[in-house]
This record gives structure tokens, C-alpha cells and sequence, in this order.
């Protein structure tokens, strides 16, 4: 597990334009912290990539100490998050969001792997690598992925990642092949992490440059973090704590502002490749942070010569293990706005970030389900003994529904004397209730008495034009709270 976390750890640090050991600190730091106090045993933090993509416009503008004070505020906002309960609206992620999340992630590993089959030319232009170097990659890379795919058929007393690693790496050595290896992309070597606070003005305007990067890195870890913990609770059987793993990110992450390191969150593509390597406790994630500093301490110059091909291999397995295969086969099932949202989440993914992705997902399925609740509004107009027109209401009664809610009364041929009964139907918002104040307003207008039964109490309150215009029925009226600041 330790192995793939370097060139990881390394290529996401080169993102955000960093040292490598930048990104080799925060490896170690949050994973350490978060295998310990986090709330999903079996889950490996690190460097990312989802946060280096938004750090490198920071780190080129104002340099890398403002990169540490940003890591520092984040995780005092992801540790807000946790000590607020705020871990529990990731329940409010559809599952199409999450296929389509996974699918995204998936491919987003898949290509960050490509750039390694490039090389520089004599203009320092990178460029494909041709003929027998390609060859050479290709053929290291399939026989990795044959080792991890296979060997679990034979035995399982060992990891087959590990197994396939020190397999290539000694076969490249022994048969002396020419291929890339992790020392030609950056050294590992170093010390221990130092304590350091970040470099940077104290006062009001470091606070509005760091602000705004430390709020979107903050929301972008919690996310990742949280929806991996969502996918390892559903493939072990098992429940994570939300609001413990966002306490401990954030503890991480602040910890690792003080340490030199570019800050982190849940890694899913090692995370899956430790869950399914029987990796379920804290003790694995520990050993594989641990493992990472002693790379860094002692054994850097052995790291640098595990073939790249090795690496890529095991990230290609996990690729197809994380890839939600049997969405191809859903999509001409489920409904057409649950397919078009899956596909929308992972093009969104891979395009721009995961953070946007979810949150894309998450409004365009709201609006979906706005759309289809607002045609369940149903009023049923009938006549009572005393001659009173009696309309029933059935469904609820939101912002979507208020047009067709008030296209069903008819307001000149009802009785003087009308009773809306809400026993069927909840009213979930301000909008609901505006909408039965507009229609008391109507009904006076015209000489007519209008009388409303089974309200809430809260409903009764918010009513402000109403008020004095109908009679409300208190009788057996539902207790439940309505989506509105009238009472804040």
C-alpha cells in the first residue's frame, strides 16, 4: 500500500507545482492521523488530486507558505464541519450522483496514469514514448496486472500488489531492461517533517487571499472523503462515523499545515485497493503511513527503482475494480433522468473536479424530483351536506406544486362557504403557505368564507393574510415543521 502512495503522492505535490516531499508529508501526516482517529477503519488518506488542481493557481500566485496557512484553516473548517454534525447530508447524495462519481473517479485515475508514458525529447517537449520503450512499458504494465489478477486464485497468504511490484522491480533489475523508474520522475529522499508556522502576514488580508481556497479545499476533501467512506460501508457491510472521519480530516490536515505538507483527504483508488487486500482495520492504514516515512528515511534510493510500469499496473486494477461496470446495463433500465444525471456526474468529474461534479448532480436530481413530486398535487373537489364545497388536498405542497395547487379551485362557481382540508397533504415550505394565503385573499374578494382544517400548528402561525379572513380548524391537526425563516 505504502508503494503506491509515493508516485501518488509525487505526481499530485508536481501538480500543485511543490516539492515532491510536500506531497510525501501530507501522505504520511494524514494518513497517519486519520487511520487513527477517523471514523472508516480501512480507509487511506493522502495527497490528492482533486485538492492540487485547486491549490497550483495559489501556490503560483502567492508561493507555498500561504499554501500551508490555507492548509491550516481548512482543517479548522473541516473539524466546524464535523463538531457541527454536518457529515450526515452526505445521505443526501442520490445513487445515481455516487455511479456517477465512481465512474468519474475512475476514469480520472485512468488518465492521470497516461502521463506516464510520456518522455521529454531534446526540446524538453514531452512527448508519447514510440516503438521499443513503449513496448517495454506496455508489456511491464500487463504483466503486473496479470500477477494482481491472478495470484489471489493461487493465495491469498500475500498481497498480489506487493507480490507484482517486487516481481517487476527485480525482474527489470536482473534482466537490466531500460524503463522509467520512480527515482526519473523526483527523489524521495529527506528527514523527518519540522514543525513550522506558515510564513505569512498575520492579519486581515492573508485571511481574504487564504479564505475562499481554504473553504472549496475544504468542501472538495469532506466530499471525496465522505463518499469513499459511503463506498467501503457499502462493499464491507459495515457503517462508518461521517462526522468522526470529517473531525479527524480536518485534524489532519491542520496538523499538516503546521508540518510542510500540501494537506489531503480520503484517496479511494488505495483505499479499495486496501479494503480489498483484507485491509478492514486501523492498523493497516497506520502501517502504510509508517511504511511511507520510512521509505522517505531509509529506504528512497530502493523506491526509486520500482519500475513506473509496476506502479501503473496496480492504479489500471484499481481503475477497473472501481468503475461501476454494471452501469452500462442499468442505464436502459432506470429512468432516463437517472441515467442522463449518471453520466452528467461523471463527465462533470472529469472535466473539472469532483467537488463541482457532486454538487452538479446533487441540484440537477433536486430539480428532477421537484419537477416530478409538483404533478403529485392532487385536489378533489366534492359537495358536503350543508352545501359547502370541500375540497380535498392529497400530496405535498412545495414551491413546485403551487401553480398546479391553485389551478384546481373554482373560485366563482364554489359555494359561499369552502373548506380545504390538508389531513392528505403536508405543506413543506413558505411557498406553501403563500399560496394558501393568496387563495383566502381570493375568495374575500368575492363575498366568499373560506375555512381550513388539519393545518400544523406552524402552518396556523406562518399564515399572515389568512389570518383574519378564514377559520381554521385546530382538530387533530399534524404536528410537523415547515421550510421557512418566519419563525427564526
Amino acid at each position: 500500500m505504502a508503494l503506491a502512495l509515493v508516485p501518488e503522492a509525487v505526481a499530485f505535490a508536481i501538480v500543485a507545482q511543490v516539492e515532491p516531499l510536500v506531497g510525501l508529508y501530507a501522505a504520511f501526516i494524514v494518513g497517519l492521523i486519520t487511520a487513527i482517529f477517523g471514523g472508516r477503519p480501512g480507509m487511506i488518506s493522502g495527497a490528492t488530486g482533486a485538492l492540487a488542481v485547486v491549490m497550483v493557481s495559489l501556490v503560483v500566485t502567492h508561493g507555498v507558505e500561504y499554501l500551508f496557512a490555507t492548509v491550516v484553516l481548512m482543517g479548522i473548517l473541516q473539524i466546524l464541519a464535523g463538531a457541527f454534525k454536518l457529515g450526515k447530508f452526505i445521505r443526501m447524495v442520490p445513487h445515481p450522483v455516487m455511479l456517477g462519481f465512481v465512474n468519474g473517479l475512475a476514469i480520472v485515475i485512468f488518465l492521470a496514469q497516461l502521463g506516464q508514458f510520456k518522455v521529454a525529447d531534446s526540446a524538453g517537449v514531452m512527448q508519447w514514448m514510440q516503438g521499443e520503450a513503449l513496448y517495454i512499458m506496455l508489456g511491464l504494465v500487463a504483466v503486473t496486472m496479470a500477477i494482481i489478477h491472478f495470484l489471489p486464485k493461487v493465495t491469498k497468504a500475500v498481497p498480489s500488489a506487493l507480490v507484482a511490484i517486487v516481481g517487476v522491480s527485480l525482474a527489470v533489475i536482473g534482466l537490466n531492461i531500460d524503463t522509467k523508474l520512480v527515482g526519473d520522475v523526483a527523489s524521495i529522499a529527506g528527514g523527518l517533517p519540522s514543525f513550522s508556522i506558515p510564513d505569512v502576514p498575520m492579519n486581515w488580508d492573508t485571511l481574504v487571499i487564504i479564505f475562499p481556497y481554504a473553504l472549496i479545499l475544504a468542501a472538495i476533501g469532506l466530499i471525496e472523503s465522505l463518499l469513499t467512506l459511503t463506498l467501503i460501508d457499502e462493499l464491507t457491510q459495515t457503517r462508518g462515523k461521517g462526522n468522526k472521519e470529517c473531525m479527524a480530516q480536518g485534524l489532519a490536515n491542520t496538523v499538516t499545515g503546521f508540518f510542510g505538507g500540501m494537506g489531503g483527504c480520503a484517496m479511494i483508488g488505495q483505499s479499495m485497493i486496501n479494503v480489498n487486500s483484507g485491509g478492514r482495520g486501523r492498523t493497516s492504514g497506520v502501517v502504510a503511513a509508517l511504511a511511507l516515512l520510512g521509505f522517505i528515511l531509509f529506504a528512497s534510493s530502493w523506491i526509486e527503482m520500482i519500475p513506473l510500469a509496476a506502479l501503473i499496473g496496480v492504479m489500471f486494477i484499481v481503475v477497473i475494480a472501481t468503475f461501476e461496470w454494471s452501469s452500462f446495463g442499468q442505464l436502459k433500465k432506470i429512468p432516463k433522468t437517472d441515467a442522463f444525471i449518471l453520466i452528467l456526474v461523471s463527465g462533470v468529474t472529469v472535466a473539472s473536479d469532483l467537488a463541482i461534479a457532486v454538487i452538479v448532480g446533487v441540484i440537477v436530481s433536486a430539480l428532477v424530483f421537484a419537477w416530478q413530486h409538483a404533478k403529485h398535487v392532487i385536489v378533489t373537489r366534492s359537495t358536503d351536506q350543508q352545501g359547502w364545497t370541500v375540497y380535498q388536498v392529497e400530496g405535498p405542497l412545495f414551491f413546485g406544486a403551487i401553480a398546479s395547487f391553485k389551478e384546481q379551485f373554482d373560485y366563482n362557481n364554489d359555494a359561499n362557504d369552502i373548506i380545504i382540508d390538508f389531513k392528505e397533504s403536508r405543506v413543506y415550505d413558505h411557498s406553501g403557505i403563500e399560496a394558501i394565503d393568496s387563495l383566502a385573499e381570493r375568495y374575500n374578494a368575492i363575498g366568499k368564507k373560506l375555512h381550513l382544517r388539519h393545518l400544523s400548528p406552524e402552518c396556523t402561525a406562518l399564515l399572515k393574510k389568512a389570518n383574519s379572513l378564514v377559520e381554521v380548524n385546530v382538530i387533530e391537526d399534524p404536528q410537523y415543521h415547515v421550510a421557512s425563516d418566519k419563525l427564526a
